[in-house]
């Protein structure tokens, strides 16, 4: 087997550079994938191994810091690395006997130039398994939890002083869930029966008449995505987007939007009709909204470079504004677990930016018009306080009437949690009406 065609060799080859580059998670896998001869068993197994041992980063060097003699922080990196999926396979891969994870993390260590170490990680491996797979933590606390759910022990703190441990408990819980994808069908394009016979093959999941899930699985590459049929989009982000509620009567600015996601969603929900202005400071990005609007078919999308926090006296007064601000992304961890390992300081400049692309959007309110201020965050510095430091300096907003589909006494702001549906991110909404 080429190393090309070798889903383990790539998983390892594609960790070594997230972890010593760094890089989100998703956009490595995928451009690894696209430039592999795997076949769609070995996409799966590559997949699995990749986000697995992100996810689990914490815990597999915990374990292997009791078994190996030399500290970690000295170690090889891509040894490191194998060491960390053949633990991953062993530990979390109920499908893959132990002794295949062994053998095949040995043979990794010899494709990569690396054969000194090979009876080292074969030892290592093998005396985890001989010691009956346990992991004997006897850490208390703060630091129990971080070896137990893989998230360092700031991060926890931090999610414990705004949320109590009960639900500080459960968040990191379903941030280790399994991974699952959401879709949005595009109703200009295909019917319900036309999209689910067009992906017969990923086991699709309803949860509305236009949202739907599946299993991991490479769905982009499918015809039915070329086609327009659908885009990928998490369920509470389609929710931030029904938050706002845009028809084909309204002026629509979504001054945040790339890549595009809600862009499309409300595109769709105003029947490709209406108008809305779409903008990222980056040309790169705008041309990914570009292209998925063009793929969709949604001719009522104007996407254009521009900058958020900054305002242009050329822009007209707008009846919906999406707020999308950038954040620390610790609502999307399940998906994007490299997040979650990030120092919380290197946010600390986030809720005044928030804040200031906030204040800019209002320019282009009209009287009458409504905002919504979402992120996929779930840290009050970022969402609680910036919806109360607006309402606090700008008396010309209220907080407006989230519409049914939120529930019979709907809150607003309203932050939505990982445990609260099937793999879903968590995400925080607020909207407000422009009374004068």
């Amino acid at each position: 087997m080429g190393n090309s065609s070798n889903p383990r060799y790539i998983a390892a080859k594609l960790l070594d550079k997230t972890f010593s580059e760094g890089s989100y998670s998703n956009i490595r896998l995928n451009s690894g994938l696209e430039r592999s001869d795997l076949d769609s068993q070995g996409k799966r197994l590559c997949t699995a191994i990749y986000y697995g041992v992100i996810q689990r980063k914490i815990t597999l060097d915990y374990i292997l810091a009791q078994y190996c003699s030399r500290p970690l922080k000295k170690m090889d990196g891509i040894i490191l690395t194998i060491l960390r999926c053949g633990l991953y396979q062993i530990l979390y891969m109920d499908s893959i006997p132990d002794n295949a994870a062994v053998n095949e993390s040995v043979e990794l260590v010899k494709k990569f130039g690396k054969a000194s170490a090979a009876g080292m990680v074969n030892g290592v491996l093998r005396g985890f398994i001989r010691g009956g797979k346990k992991i004997d933590c006897n850490l208390q606390g703060i630091e129990k939890l971080s070896v137990e759910y893989s998230a360092p022990a700031e991060f926890i703190e931090s999610l414990t002083a705004d949320y109590g441990e009960e639900k500080a408990r459960r968040f990191l819980e379903s941030s280790l869930a399994e991974n699952v994808t959401y879709i949005r069908r595009n109703p200009l394009k295909c019917s319900h029966e036309q999209l689910l016979s067009a992906l017969a093959d990923f086991e699709l999941r309803s949860c509305d008449e236009l949202c739907y899930w599946l299993k991991n699985g490479d769905v982009i590459s499918t015809d039915a995505f070329k086609s327009g049929f659908f885009h990928v989009q998490d369920a509470k982000s389609q929710m931030c987007c029904m938050a706002l509620s845009p028809t084909e009567n309204d002026l629509v600015l979504d001054i945040c939007a790339a890549p595009g996601g809600k862009t499309f969603t409300m595109a769709e929900m105003m029947n490709g009709r209406g108008e809305i202005h779409a903008f990222d400071i980056h040309e790169n990005r705008v041309e990914l909204i570009r292209r998925g609007a063009e793929r969709l078919g949604l001719r009522n999308i104007i996407a254009g470079t521009g900058d958020a926090s900054r305002y242009d006296p050329g822009l007209p007064r707008y009846t919906k504004i999406l707020c999308d601000v950038p954040c620390s992304g610790f609502g999307v961890i399940m998906h994007k677990a490299e997040i979650k390992y990030k120092k919380l300081s290197d946010f600390d400049r986030l809720p005044k930016i928030q804040y200031n692309i906030a204040e800019n959007a209002l320019n282009y309110l009209a009287a009458g018009g409504e905002m919504v201020y979402s992120t996929c965050t779930v840290r009050k510095a970022e969402n609680d306080a910036v919806v109360e430091k607006l309402l606090k300096n700008h008396p010309e907003l209220q907080l407006a009437e989230m519409p049914e589909i939120f529930g019979d006494t709907p809150e607003n702001p309203v932050t939505f949690f990982p445990f609260e549906g099937l793999g879903c991110d968590g995400f925080f909404v607020a909207k407000f009406r422009k009374i004068r």
